[in-house]
């Protein structure tokens, strides 16, 4: 009689306490693939009030497919690349402050121009917001095969991260990440071989003797200057990535 007591209380009471367990589940079950996932972490770039602003330029920009696109932040907004390349179809797609989520939400853009190359340098945002080297390379690598599926022609090159300058005291949150830096350059060395991607060690060609981002190549210890800019483009035309 006890038994069958308590078996009706409960048939009273799940219907009550039903819907706070499967609030619970799925609380858990959503917190567990958050963290599988790896999106617990602030996966918003560092001027957000700017990236729907180049979004909308962007969208305005004319429209041809064939082309040079370089995809990064703030280091690649501030090229003038049509310019430096010598080449009119060259594309800038840098956002200042954007990190390797914002570029993943932003890639459907990106395939529809079918760009014949595809030069790409994110991450240093990340790393000032101290999001792990692991899950940097695994959006990158989430990148690569975005691109390769869907714009197959497309000849993919993956810049290492360049080096900062703390001595030049402008971005704090950045300077203290030089080991994280280059952990995760090995790391995105080892995605682009295992997809078949150029990988562009452009991290060494920046470093002074205190392996710092030489100051003959940056206004602010992060950014780089007109030389910076020159020395880049250079050492892509030396290594035959650009003509």
């Amino acid at each position: 009689m006890e038994l069958r007591s308590k078996t009706e209380q409960m048939k009273k009471i799940l219907p009550k306490i039903l819907p706070a367990i499967l609030i619970l589940s799925c609380f858990n079950f959503q917190s567990f693939s958050q963290v599988t996932n790896q999106r617990v972490f602030d996966t918003v770039g560092f001027i957000p009030e700017h990236y729907p602003v180049r979004i909308a330029l962007f969208e305005k920009e004319s429209f041809s497919t064939g082309g040079i696109i370089f995809l990064g932040n703030s280091i690649t907004e501030m090229g003038d690349w049509k310019k430096l390349t010598g080449d009119s179809t060259a594309v800038n797609r840098g956002i200042g402050g954007d990190i390797t989520f914002g570029v993943l939400k932003r890639l459907d853009e990106i395939i529809r121009r079918q760009p014949r190359k595809l030069f790409i340098l994110i991450g240093i945002n990340d790393i000032g917001k101290d999001i792990p080297d692991a899950v940097i390379a695994d959006n990158v690598r989430k990148i690569i095969e975005r691109v390769q599926q869907e714009s197959s022609k497309t000849t993919i090159y993956i810049h290492s991260i360049l080096p900062v300058n703390p001595l030049v005291p402008n971005f704090p949150q950045h300077y203290d990440k030089q080991t994280q830096i280059l952990s995760t350059n090995i790391k995105l060395k080892e995605i682009a071989d295992s997809k078949n991607v150029v990988f562009i060690n452009i991290h060494d060609q920046f470093l002074d003797e205190q392996q710092n981002l030489d100051k003959r190549y940056t206004v602010d210890g992060l950014h780089l200057n007109k030389s910076g800019y020159d020395m880049w483009i250079k050492y892509l035309r030396d290594n035959l990535f650009l003509p």
